[in-house]
């Protein structure tokens, strides 16, 4: 697809989803975003090989036009974009993904529901410190999870529910005092929240116009029985979900939220096997997005550098709402780069592995991995390497510096 195809058709300037689509019209792809015009023209930048992943690119050779439903906040974005997902398969969405890692909002299928983010792979059982609940509604999915959570805190605002942790008193009541989670303390305070879980249901399907139809009927019928107070209540939930908030999803949505070439760089960091640490480095295409970096204390001080990746790779990879990479970058040889390769095969994850070998004076040296990638990313692989390697340093330093003042703490004491 040419850029002169974008001189024809007229996007808005707003939240909404985009459709990529082939000559027979099928939907090749799906995407959200902030703003339709600004995403959709960010496709046919010079920049799309180091932008974009090689999916996405081929992708685009086989699209022949565009088309998009635009919608009222960011937040509908999110769930229509799941939903439309879901029904219509995409292929350039699904291929290579893996669902079970993928993130899912449900509802307990208890008199009072509760509601959380899970992951694919425990969707039919959810378990929150050794507490089970089947589940009566799922939502997704969701790719990320960090978009997901400040989705649900807008949400939670509209309609409060109880949540994964409401067992602890604590918790619950903190939840409460702010007003959201709901009081069921009386018949009628529980017959409220079984509507609130109706509404939230309406709301997750994306279907708001039914809802708000649902709710206009409900504040009348309250009006006409003179309960006055729940009339007003129904009315600034009307009002909260005509003029919904999501300032905080599209600063997200700008960050973590990035459908960029996503490249994650790791290194390992001790001093003889002792206070061994690793940490992740992230980049967008070629900008470097500190705000992700990740730090990992391992569990175990052994100067094993194979073993101690493993590690890393595995707990990382266990966090789905960080979002998953385009691109993996480690250090070291065919040991590291193997074993690379080992973690994301049990993932079922096919993401490429560069690994950067050293000389003797810890100088990068060569490349091992795919020489297609390596020339079209060597900048920031190397610099995102370096970023990694002094990351991990500064990281076990000031472990290491804790740990030597603990004892002279403690005799001071």
């Amino acid at each position: 697809m040419k850029s002169q195809y974008l001189e024809n058709i007229d996007l808005p300037d707003a939240p909404g989803v985009y459709f990529f689509k082939d000559k027979v019209e099928k939907i090749l792809y799906i995407g959200r975003a902030t703003s339709i015009r600004d995403r959709v023209k960010s496709y046919f930048g010079n920049d799309l090989i180091e932008t974009r992943g090689p999916l996405l690119i081929d992708m685009m050779t086989k699209a022949v036009s565009i088309d998009h439903k635009e919608t009222d906040s960011v937040l509908e974005a999110i769930i229509l974009e799941s939903n439309l997902i879901k029904e219509h398969q995409p292929y350039f969405n699904t291929k290579e993904k893996d669902n079970r890692s993928y993130n899912y909002i449900v509802i307990t299928d208890e008199e009072f529901g509760r509601v959380m983010m899970v992951r694919g792979r425990t969707l039919e059982i959810v378990t929150i410190e050794l507490r089970k609940w089947k589940i009566k509604y799922q939502f997704g999915p969701y790719p990320q999870g960090s978009l997901l959570r400040e989705a649900l805190a807008i949400i939670r605002k509209i309609f409060p529910f109880r949540d994964a942790k409401a067992f602890i008193p604590h918790q619950e009541s903190f939840y409460k005092s702010l007003g959201l989670s709901p009081k069921i303390d009386s018949p009628e305070e529980k017959k409220e929240y079984q509507k609130t879980i109706r509404n939230l249901n309406l709301f997750f399907q994306g279907k708001k116009k039914e809802l708000m139809k649902t709710l206009e009927k409900e504040m009348t019928e309250y009006a006409k029985e003179k309960k006055f107070e729940m009339a007003e209540k129904t009315k600034r939930t009307l009002y909260a979900l005509s003029h919904i908030q999501d300032v905080a999803l599209i600063k997200s949505d700008q960050t973590v939220g990035k459908e960029g070439f996503r490249i994650e760089a790791y290194d390992i960091a001790h001093f003889s096997g002792k206070d061994v640490v690793g940490v992740m480095t992230v980049a967008y295409g070629n900008e470097i997005e500190k705000s992700q970096y990740k730090k990992f204390k391992l569990s175990k001080n052994t100067n094993d550098d194979t073993g101690n990746l493993r590690e890393i790779l595995t707990r990382r990879l266990r966090h789905s709402e960080w979002g998953m990479p385009d691109l993996v970058v480690i250090d070291g040889g065919m040991g590291q780069l193997n074993t690379a390769k080992e973690v994301l095969d049990s993932y079922n994850l096919k993401i490429p592995i560069i690994s950067v070998v050293k000389n003797s004076l810890h100088k990068p040296d060569h490349f091992l991995g795919d020489s297609k990638l390596v020339s079209q990313h060597k900048d920031i692989i190397l610099k995102l390497n370096a970023e990694a390697h002094r990351f991990g340093i500064a990281y076990h330093k000031n472990l290491r510096k804790r740990n030597f003042l603990k004892p002279i703490t403690k005799k001071r004491k």
